[in-house]
C-alpha cells in the first residue's frame, strides 16, 4: 500500500552520487571537479588520489559512491565507466563575525558547496 516509487531521472547507463554541505567554496571545488570531468573512472580516481587539494578527498569519496551505485543498484560494468558530468552548486553561507578596530565588526562569509558526480557507462570503440 505505500507510496509508488519515483520514476528515475537518469537514463539506464548512468548512476550518480551527491555530497551535501561540502566546507569549501564553490570555486574551489570547482577547480578539482573540472579536472575530472569527461575521463575514465580509473584516472579521475588516480588523479583525485594525488591531487594536493584538500577537497580532493571528499570528491574521490563522491567518486567511489557514485561508481558503487552503478555497480551495486543499476548492475553496471565498473570498467566501462567515465565520469559524465562533475558540477558544484551553492550551499549555504555561515555568517560569522570578526572584531575589527574602534568597535566595529567584520562580517566573514563561510561558504558551503553541494558536489553531484553522474557517471555513464560507454560501449568500447573498436
Amino acid at each position: 500500500m505505500g507510496k509508488a516509487a519515483a520514476e528515475r531521472r537518469l537514463p539506464e547507463n548512468e548512476a550518480q552520487a551527491v555530497a551535501r554541505m561540502l566546507r569549501v567554496s564553490p570555486q574551489k571545488l570547482n577547480l578539482v571537479a573540472s579536472s575530472i570531468r569527461g575521463k575514465r573512472v580509473s584516472a579521475a580516481l588516480a588523479d583525485l588520489t594525488f591531487t594536493r587539494k584538500a577537497i580532493a578527498r571528499e570528491v574521490k569519496k563522491t567518486l567511489e559512491s557514485a561508481i558503487a551505485n552503478a555497480e551495486n543498484n543499476h548492475d553496471l560494468d565498473v570498467d566501462d565507466l567515465i565520469v559524465a558530468e562533475a558540477y558544484v552548486g551553492k550551499g549555504v553561507v555561515l555568517k560569522r563575525w570578526r572584531p575589527r578596530a574602534r568597535g566595529r565588526v567584520g562580517r566573514i562569509a563561510k561558504p558551503l558547496s553541494n558536489l553531484t558526480i553522474v557517471v555513464r557507462q560507454v560501449e568500447e570503440q573498436a
